[in-house]
């Protein structure tokens, strides 16, 4: 036998060898279901939930409060009377040292809120005139006046809040939450994403899947119009007609599994299965009509329009039909300029609303098993930026990563606290730090989670929402069920 007969058959061997190799590859991974991605979807597709670790969950859902553009803590929670008897003063230089800012230079001066301020409920929590609503539920909430970031710009900080990454590709709280927990009504979503005020933030990234299946992303709920894109059918479209236009299509992508072992089209089916279901119990579950007129009032909501107040009461009815975790995006709270008249105005959207949420929540007996949070992703500077008489007397405040200000209630939390504390001028934490990584520790804690355990491998190491850090911040929780 020749060089070449020898070098035709080791290429024929070789090239049979890859087929076999890459069929069985393929049979492995229909067969398999792609590991824990597989079995998370299983989970969720099913109700029933994939971990059962860490401690007993104090939370079962969670309404995430965000204000995109970070308000002034400053000027709501954090009194600094030290910086209001300096206000207008220069800064002294050893405040400044060693730190950027995003858009002031180190030679600005000081900045008092125009706000004052008053203790209220058991624990004396600091509320501003500007939230005489939320100040009436203080011994609800508990505060923490130590948060901290790593990232100074807006996009990079609430991607690293709600991802604990500052640049785009990972899973969402909300995507990791139901991966680990899955849904309670096969209706529904079980994340859902309302949105109030202009477009900004990072957008889609603050609620995508990331590298977990599809089926984990958020899905955004509009105000107007079907709730869901082409939720509703096409005119001259009957129910039974879609049925069969979906049962036709499933038998399709089904067939089209059983080949490729591909887990998103196992979604994309259950998707489609859900918008089905959806047609029937997301319209009159958006319909506000249906609440009482001193309910309406009590939120500021008025059915049909758009509005962070109909969104609080939505979350409320999202959260009572088991939607697993509700995130509301309130935009415009990016105050560079004109602090003094923009601030009470997006205050005025929200504090009555919110008051409204957390009594209501409380009356109906889901405050205990819902975990509300409240914040953005960070703060701002004790140090005035520009100077207008067009925009106030008070031009604005820039970024600030270092310090800032959330508060959380419900859902395990022990309600009255004040915990964490910064420096007289609310530039630098003293007492008690806690790092965005800590919270989402923590978060995911309350709901039964121990985060280090909840991981997805992907590129060929595990990832989590936390990294490699994060500590549960005991103090703040409620003593374990005996």
């Amino acid at each position: 036998m020749g060089n070449s007969d020898t070098k035709q058959i080791a290429e024929a061997f070789s090239s049979t060898a890859t087929r076999t190799s890459s069929w069985l590859r393929r049979q492995f991974l229909c067969h398999s279901g792609l590991g824990l991605g597989s079995i998370a979807l299983s989970a969720l597709l099913n109700d029933r939930p994939l971990l059962a670790v860490g401690p007993a969950a104090r939370a079962k859902q969670i309404i995430y409060l965000h204000m995109i553009g970070a308000p002034s803590q400053l000027d709501l929670f954090d009194e600094k009377p030290e910086l209001t008897k300096r206000d207008k003063q220069p800064c002294p230089a050893e405040i400044t040292k060693n730190r950027d800012f995003a858009f002031i230079g180190k030679t600005s001066v000081l900045a008092g809120s125009p706000w004052k301020f008053q203790q209220y409920g058991e624990a004396k929590h600091s509320f501003s005139s500007l939230l005489p609503h939320m100040s009436s539920i203080a011994d609800e909430m508990t505060f923490i006046h130590s948060m901290h970031t790593d990232e100074i710009n807006h996009a990079p900080a609430q991607m690293f809040l709600h991802s604990g990454f500052g640049r785009g590709g990972r899973p969402s709280l909300g995507a990791w939450v139901t991966y680990g927990l899955g849904s309670e009504n096969k209706d529904l979503p079980s994340y859902i994403v309302l949105m109030s005020g202009p477009p900004g933030g990072a957008g889609t990234s603050l609620w995508t899947n990331g590298f977990l299946p599809s089926v984990f992303q958020g899905t955004p709920f509009r105000s107007s119009g079907d709730a869901v894109l082409f939720l509703s059918s096409p005119d001259g479209v009957n129910r039974t007609q879609r049925q069969k236009t979906l049962s036709a299509l499933e038998d399709l992508n089904r067939e089209h599994l059983s080949v490729t072992g591909d887990p998103e089209i196992e979604t994309r089916i259950a998707q489609y299965e859900m918008a089905f279901r959806m047609q029937t119990s997301v319209p009159e579950l958006m319909d506000l009509k249906s609440e009482t007129r001193d309910t309406l009032e009590m939120y500021g909501a008025v059915p049909g329009k758009a509005s962070f107040a109909n969104n609080c009461l939505q979350a409320r009815r999202l959260i009572e039909q088991g939607v697993r975790i509700v995130e509301l995006y309130d935009s415009d709270w990016d105050h560079h300029g004109g602090i003094e008249n923009r601030l009470p105005e997006k205050c005025r959207d929200i504090d009555r609303p919110i008051a409204a949420l957390l009594k209501d929540l409380r009356v109906r007996g889901l405050l205990d098993e819902t975990l509300v949070i409240w914040g953005s992703e960070f703060g701002r500077t004790p140090l005035q930026q520009g100077e207008n008489p067009n925009q106030g007397k008070l031009a604005g405040r820039d970024h600030h990563k270092d310090a800032f200000t959330m508060w959380l209630a419900g859902g395990g939390i022990r309600a009255g606290i004040n915990y964490g504390k910064t420096d007289d001028f609310g530039m630098d934490i003293v007492e008690n730090g806690v790092h965005v990584h800590d919270l989402n520790a923590t978060i995911l804690h309350l709901l039964g989670i121990d985060h280090t355990q909840l991981t997805y491998r992907y590129q060929g190491r595990d990832f989590r929402l936390t990294d490699v850090h994060g500590n549960v911040v005991q103090p703040i929780l409620q003593s374990s069920p005996a």
